[in-house]
């Protein structure tokens, strides 16, 4: 999910398209959030780490 929303940031930026950039943007930091909750110990979504 970080992955896709740096990916999603780059191209939204490149070609100007702000929606495409809020999106990454969004998804940045929900990947950000669910990987420190996983490495923290937390349960995701009923597994013990989100990668």
């Amino acid at each position: 999910m970080i992955v896709i929303g740096l990916i999603l940031l780059l191209i939204g930026f490149l070609t100007g398209i702000s929606i495409l950039w809020t999106i990454g943007i969004i998804l940045l930091v929900v990947g950000a959030v669910l990987w420190i909750l996983g490495s923290v110990g937390h349960a995701v979504g009923g597994r013990r780490h989100y990668w």
